[in-house]
C-alpha cells in the first residue's frame, strides 16, 4: 500500500498497490479490510467496463496479441505485395525479444507494444501512440513518418510519443546488429503492468 493510502514504508523500500477504491489514508484502507502483510492476487482475466474501457494485467501483450490476430483475420482477405511475418514474443521487457529469428529477407520490422500513458508522456488512452525514440535511441525516421502519415490519411487519432525507460522487440533487433527499418506504435495505455 502506498504512502497516500496509508502505509509507511521501511528505510527507503516503498512498493505502491493501485486500488480500485477511494481510499487516501490508512485508517480507510484498514476499513475497507486492506492491511499490510495481505496477500494479493491478480486476476489476469480482463474486465470491460461499461465506460468501454478494457482494465487488464499485462493489457499491453493482451491488446498487442488481439491487434495481431485482428490483422492475419483482415489480411486473409487480400493479396498482399509483400510476405508478413508475425512474431509474438514475451522478451522485449528484458532487452532481447523478437530478434533470433528474422528472416534475412526481412527489410522492415515493426513492433507492436503499449503507448505508455503518464506523467510526462504525450500519449493518450483514446489514441494510438507512434514511437519517435525509446531507450535504445530514434526509430527509423522514414518508417515512423509512414505511420504517421498513415493514421493521417485514415483519421486515426493518434499521439507521436518518446519512451526514454523502455524498449521494443524492434530496437532490440536493431541492437543485435540487424540492418531493419523498424518503428513502433500501439494503443495508448495506462498502468498495464
Amino acid at each position: 500500500i502506498h504512502r497516500d493510502c496509508g502505509s509507511l514504508p521501511r528505510d527507503d523500500e516503498s512498493m505502491e498497490l493501485r486500488l480500485d477504491l477511494p481510499t487516501t489514508s490508512a485508517q480507510e484502507s484498514l476499513a475497507l479490510g486492506i492491511n499490510i502483510g495481505d496477500f494479493i492476487s491478480f486476476d489476469p482475466n480482463y474486465e470491460f467496463t461499461a465506460s468501454g474501457f478494457i482494465k487488464a494485467r499485462h493489457l499491453d501483450d493482451k491488446a498487442a496479441v488481439a491487434l495481431l490476430l485482428y490483422l492475419l483475420e483482415e489480411s486473409a482477405k487480400y493479396t498482399l505485395p509483400h510476405g508478413v511475418d508475425i512474431l509474438i514474443s514475451n522478451n522485449e521487457e528484458v532487452g532481447f525479444g523478437g530478434n533470433s529469428s528474422i528472416a534475412k529477407e526481412v527489410v522492415e520490422y515493426v513492433a507492436l507494444d503499449m503507448g505508455a500513458v503518464g506523467m510526462g508522456q504525450n500519449s493518450s488512452e483514446m489514441a494510438v501512440s507512434i514511437c519517435a525514440k525509446d531507450a535504445s535511441g530514434p526509430y527509423h525516421y522514414g518508417l515512423t513518418q509512414q505511420l504517421i502519415q498513415l493514421a493521417k490519411q485514415n483519421q486515426i487519432p493518434h499521439r507521436i510519443d518518446i519512451y526514454p525507460f523502455y524498449g521494443s522487440d524492434a530496437s532490440a533487433a536493431v541492437r543485435a546488429g540487424y540492418d531493419l527499418r523498424h518503428a513502433l506504435f500501439g494503443p495508448g495505455i495506462d498502468a498495464s503492468h
